[in-house]
C-alpha cells in the first residue's frame, strides 16, 4: 500500500507540473485565432438561436415575420464565413467532407444537422399557396417547354436538347426543383422559376409571339399550354407550374438559347454551362455583356452593385478574403459558385432519368 499511494503522489505532482508549465488552449492561439474563433462561435450561437426562433413560432402556429428567411440566411452566411475566416487563421481546423459538399474549408461537418433543420423551415415557409396549380410531371416540363422554344429559335436538336438540360438546372437552382413555391427572402418572387410580376408579364408577351411557330414544331406542347392557360386564367399564374416554367424561360433565357452553340464551345463542362445561365437570372446584364465580348471567361465585372448582387446569391459571400473582392471575371465567378454545384448535379441526375438513360 505504501508504494501505491507514493505512485499516486509522483503521478499528482507530475499532473500539477504539466498543468502548470503547459499553456492552455486560448493560451496557445495568436490573437487574430482567438478573434476568429469568437466570431464563429458567437455565428453558430446565432445560427442556432434563429432556427429555434422559427420552429418555435411555426410550431405555436404565431405570425411569422415579414420575409421570415432572411434573419435565417443571413445567420447561416455567417455560420459558413466566420468557419471559413476560422481555417484560414488556423488550418487544422479543416475537418472531413460534408454531405453537402461544401467544401471543407467553409463548413465543419458536425453543424450538418442544423442544415437539414434549416431546409425543412424553408419548406414550411415557401410552401405553395392552397390555390397553387402543380403539375404531374414538372421536371419533364421543363425539358420540354424549353427544347421547344429553343428549336423555335433555330437551334439543331442536340443544342436544344442542352437548352433542356440547362433550364432544369435553373429548376434545382432557384426552388431545389420544388413547384410553386413562394420565396422567404422576398415578396417578388414567387413560383418554380421564381418570377417578379413583370417578368411574369413580358414572359407571357414574348411567349405569345411564338406560340405559331411553337405550335408547328409540338402540337401536341401546344394543346398543352392550351389547356394550361385556360386552367390558370384569372389566378396568379406564377402559381401554375407550367406556365411560370413557360414565362420565365421566355422572359430571361429564351433569346440567350441563340448562344448556346458558342457557349458549349467555351463551357464544355454541363455543370458551367447551367451556372452562367444562372447568371442570367442573378446578374443579366453584365452576363450579356459577357457573352457578346468575344472573351467570356476573362471579362471582368467591378461594378459594387453586381458584387452586391453576386454575395447576395452565395458567390463571394463567405469570408473576409472573398467578401473584400472589388471585381472578378466570369471565370473567377463560375469557380465561386460551388454550392450550386449539389443542385445541379441533382439536375443532371433527372435529365438522365428524363431521357431514359
Amino acid at each position: 500500500m505504501p508504494a501505491r499511494r507514493q505512485l499516486l503522489a509522483i503521478i499528482a505532482a507530475l499532473g500539477l507540473v504539466l498543468t502548470t508549465f503547459l499553456p492552455s488552449r486560448a493560451q496557445t492561439l495568436t490573437i487574430r485565432q482567438a478573434e476568429a474563433l469568437a466570431s464563429y462561435d458567437r455565428a453558430l450561437a446565432e445560427f442556432k438561436s434563429i432556427l429555434a426562433e422559427r420552429r418555435r413560432q411555426i410550431e405555436a402556429k404565431e405570425p411569422l415575420p415579414n420575409l421570415p428567411g432572411q434573419a435565417l440566411y443571413l445567420a447561416r452566411v455567417a455560420v459558413i464565413s466566420t468557419y471559413k475566416d476560422l481555417t484560414d487563421a488556423m488550418p487544422s481546423r479543416i475537418g472531413r467532407p460534408n454531405k453537402f459538399e461544401i467544401p471543407p474549408a467553409y463548413f465543419d461537418a458536425e453543424i450538418e444537422p442544423l442544415i437539414d433543420e434549416y431546409s425543412k423551415l424553408f419548406d414550411v415557409m415557401e410552401a405553395p399557396p392552397a390555390n397553387a396549380q402543380n403539375s404531374a410531371s414538372p421536371f419533364k416540363d421543363v425539358v420540354d417547354l424549353a427544347t421547344v422554344i429553343a428549336r423555335a429559335k433555330g437551334l439543331a436538336p442536340d443544342h436544344a436538347d442542352a437548352a433542356g438540360r440547362i433550364s432544369l438546372g435553373l429548376f434545382f437552382a432557384e426552388t431545389n426543383g420544388k413547384q410553386n413555391v413562394r420565396n422567404g427572402r422576398s415578396n417578388t418572387y414567387m413560383g418554380s422559376f421564381q418570377t417578379g410580376p413583370a417578368e411574369d408579364r413580358n414572359g407571357r408577351r414574348k411567349w405569345e409571339t411564338i406560340k405559331g411557330e411553337i405550335a408547328a414544331i409540338d402540337p401536341g406542347l401546344s394543346a398543352r399550354d392550351d389547356k394550361e392557360e385556360a386552367r390558370a386564367r384569372g389566378t396568379d399564374q406564377r402559381f401554375n407550374h407550367w406556365t411560370n416554367v413557360r414565362d420565365g424561360l421566355m422572359n430571361a433565357h429564351a433569346d440567350v438559347f441563340r448562344e448556346i452553340p458558342g457557349i458549349v464551345k467555351t463551357l464544355p463542362n454541363p455543370i458551367d454551362q447551367m451556372k452562367l445561365f444562372e447568371l442570367i437570372q442573378i446578374v443579366p446584364t453584365p452576363t450579356r455583356s459577357a457573352l457578346k465580348s468575344g472573351d467570356l471567361l476573362n471579362y471582368r465585372v467591378s461594378s459594387p452593385t453586381i458584387m452586391k448582387h453576386l454575395r447576395n446569391n452565395s458567390i463571394f459571400a463567405f469570408g473576409q478574403a472573398d467578401r473584400a473582392r472589388t471585381s472578378a471575371s466570369f471565370r473567377e465567378i463560375l469557380g465561386a459558385m460551388w454550392l450550386f454545384n449539389r443542385k445541379f448535379e441533382k439536375a443532371m441526375a433527372k435529365y438522365a432519368e428524363i431521357k431514359g438513360r
